[in-house]
């Protein structure tokens, strides 16, 4: 059985290549909603974090009417670390439009996305955006895209893609590569119409839906999200749920949406071919197919990269343990973190021997950060080990993770970077033009080496490098890396900052902190010019005397400290300290807080 009424489709892209405006005209230009211009940009970045950051962090749905046919759209997410959101969808669709910089052209992640795209199957649509903009070379890019294509294997249907040209901007597209003012997207919607196949199956066989995300309702409860695959489903009818061991559980459907621009509608029933939002099963996992209880038909689990990075997350106990946050105790962070594993397939969380520390192994520092960040918003303390690379032990040998990285760098910068990248096992592949007066690196380097290393490149390049990185797969463990050598200021007693004591402090080091911080024995301040950790008294008040001097009454200048947010203090975070993360506060210490029992920890290392 054909449906001809549908076509599902991704939206994949790097990062700032502007899948999720396109989507946005596409939304306006469907006439779905009574007044387009009430609507907001980036609409379908609903979450704070990705509205701040400007990325796309979850994969999220959403349905167009196009003349007779529905038009199901996937936003998926660019970068690499929420590469378990791209690879879980795409079971969901069968067909994607690949969005690429009419300038830049195929960036890395391009390439990431791309990859898990065609290993699908997916027939690929693609547009050249940004058209409008000066520097546009839309048949240079064109060609990129073809190697591209032809270096990821793909088969002769999907090399023979249809190109469109676009101003996701302006809402216009074109199939020739001149944007007119007057136009509109209709060329797009027209070729996803012909060109993305629509759903193929059987009405009358068994059900299958394969369950890929899920939400949550406050009155519903969990929800599961799936493309129905072959049969129907009907509003109060009895499923079988087949978990990931085979086993399977009866549950009733008490509600069944679908989807129209943004809003959720309710539905009495759908047929094969339809992304549908399912209610009444109450304990369902991502992976797991509901089915026909009396004649089962479970398809194959979601299969996704193995994490890269593990982190051991643990219950604040910090002497300010308590007094910002809403939730401190294991339990809570217990239950948080396994609730997380279970829509966040990319993620891991293992107890430890400590019932108050778990380790949480994921795809990157910016995954396992915007896990941190949405926990302490919701008002989790907690405290964070230094970021570790997992290793692997085979008959070969210990292996390790490697990536691609690429980089690109105004010219002057070129020295400097390949500096930096000397001592972290860099190996060069590629040395190129990027544009005018910038360079692109391509390295192999092993994903050690780029623990802390965004900032130093940031630091470097003054704010002007581009870095991106692709995991590439496991070699052999090339050996240690020697770290930098940087010494901590450690304040030595608790209390309340003082502009006379961090007026001698700032000479040793950079501050963390400025007058008016309260701060605990243990506590990371600042930075030390040397190597070695140092002990100071940052609370330290001016003596009171009835001397007089001709400098005493002079006001003391302090340099504005070093904000310390959360990703710079995980790149930051030594072996022997801990970032303690509160709703409101992120602080650096040292792991053991008591200044003897640090002392006698060093000598027995030595």
């Amino acid at each position: 059985m054909e449906r001809r009424d549908i076509r599902n489709i991704a939206i994949i892209a790097h990062v700032d290549h502007g899948k999720t405006t396109l989507v946005d005209a596409m939304l306006r230009q469907s006439g779905i909603f009574r007044d387009p211009s009430q609507m907001t940009d980036r609409v379908m970045d609903s979450n704070d974090l990705e509205r701040e950051r400007g990325i796309t962090i979850l994969s999220k749905t959403t349905a167009i009417k196009y003349e007779d046919i529905t038009i199901n759209i996937v936003d998926t997410p660019g970068h690499a670390d929420f590469g378990g959101e791209v690879e879980r969808i795409l079971s969901m669709v069968d067909g994607a439009l690949l969005v690429v910089d009419a300038n830049e052209g195929p960036m890395p992640q391009t390439r990431y996305v791309l990859q898990k795209a065609l290993k699908a199957g997916i027939k690929p649509i693609v547009v050249l955006n940004k058209m409008d903009r000066e520097g546009a070379r839309p048949h240079e890019v064109i060609d990129q895209v073809l190697e591209l294509f032809i270096d990821l294997e793909a088969t002769d249907e999907q090399l023979e893609f249809p190109v469109l040209y676009a101003s996701a901007k302006q809402g216009i597209a074109s199939l020739e590569p001149v944007i007119l003012p007057d136009g509109s997207l209709k060329p797009l919607f027209d070729t996803i119409v012909q060109e993305i196949p629509f759903p193929v199956g059987d009405d009358t066989a068994p059900l299958q839906i394969l369950v890929t995300t899920l939400d949550h309702d406050d009155y519903l409860g969990r929800m599961a999200i799936g493309r129905i695959t072959q049969g129907q489903v009907s509003l109060n009818q009895t499923v079988g749920v087949v978990d990931h061991d085979g086993a399977v559980r009866r549950a009733r459907l008490s509600k069944i949406f679908g989807r129209l621009g943004l809003k959720r509608i309710e539905l009495e029933s759908a047929r094969m071919g339809d992304i549908v939002t399912l209610a009444g099963i109450p304990d369902v996992n991502i992976g797991e197919t509901i089915t026909d209880p009396d004649n089962p038909a479970p398809l194959p689990p979601i299969v996704v990269d193995e994490p890269t990075l593990t982190i051991l997350i643990g219950v604040n106990t910090s002497p300010f343990a308590g007094q910002e946050g809403q939730y401190v105790t294991s339990r809570h962070l217990r239950d948080r973190l396994m609730r997380e594993q279970e829509r966040n397939v990319a993620l891991r969380v293992e107890e430890t021997e400590d019932a108050e520390v778990f380790r949480v192994s994921g795809r990157g520092e910016l995954h396992l950060g915007i896990l941190l960040e949405q926990m302490r918003r919701e008002g989790y303390e907690m405290e964070v080990s230094k970021p570790e690379v997992i290793m692997h032990q085979t008959p070969e040998g210990l292996m390790e993770p490697i990536e691609h990285l690429y980089l690109d760098v105004p010219d002057e910068y070129v020295g400097p970077v390949m500096e930096l990248l000397g001592p972290r096992k860099a190996e060069m592949l590629h040395m190129g033009q990027a544009g005018p007066s910038q360079t692109r690196l391509e390295f192999i380097i092993p994903a050690r080496g780029l623990l802390g290393f965004r900032t130093a490149f940031v630091n470097q390049t003054r704010g002007y490098g581009i870095m991106n990185h692709l995991f590439e797969g496991y070699q052999p463990y090339s050996g240690p890396i020697e770290e930098a050598p940087r010494g901590a200021l450690v304040a030595i007693e608790a209390g309340v900052t003082t502009s006379y004591a961090l007026d001698n402090a700032q000479q040793r080091g950079i501050l963390f902190v400025g007058p008016g911080t309260p701060v605990y024995a243990g506590m990371v301040v600042g930075e030390n010019s040397r190597p070695t950790d140092l002990e100071l008294n940052v609370c330290k008040k001016k003596h009171v005397t009835n001397m007089r001097s001709s400098t005493s009454d002079e006001g003391v200048h302090l340099s504005p400290p070093r904000p310390l947010t959360l990703d710079v203090a995980l790149e930051y975070v030594k072996s022997d300290e801990l970032v303690e993360i509160t709703p409101k506060s992120v602080r650096l210490r040292k792991a053991t807080l008591d200044k003897t029992l640090r002392k006698r920890e060093k000598i027995q290392r030595l």
